[in-house]
């Protein structure tokens, strides 16, 4: 095995770990987002509101996502498996 097919791994999986991750980071973010937005308008700086509403959209987001996140790892997965069988 030679060091680029070790990097072109390696740079596989931080994509992989990106696409994963993307979907529930920026809805975690939004709602985080508009949970503050709705605190400074209302002057409500209560520090543990944000925690419910996100948890409850990050939940949502991994059942709603789930079947995408489980297809790109097991892609991965047969395409680290399919390289390491080469050699």
């Amino acid at each position: 095995m030679l060091e680029t097919d070790i990097i072109a791994m390696v740079q596989g999986a931080l994509l992989t770990t990106l696409k994963i991750s993307a979907p529930i980071l920026l809805i975690s973010m939004a709602v985080g987002l508009f949970i503050s937005i709705l605190q400074t308008t209302t002057s409500i700086q209560e520090q543990t509101l944000t925690f419910v509403p996100k948890l409850g959209a990050i939940f949502i987001a991994i059942s709603f996502f789930f079947a995408y996140m489980l297809h790109t790892i097991v892609d991965y997965t047969k395409e680290v498996f399919n390289i390491i069988s080469q050699f």
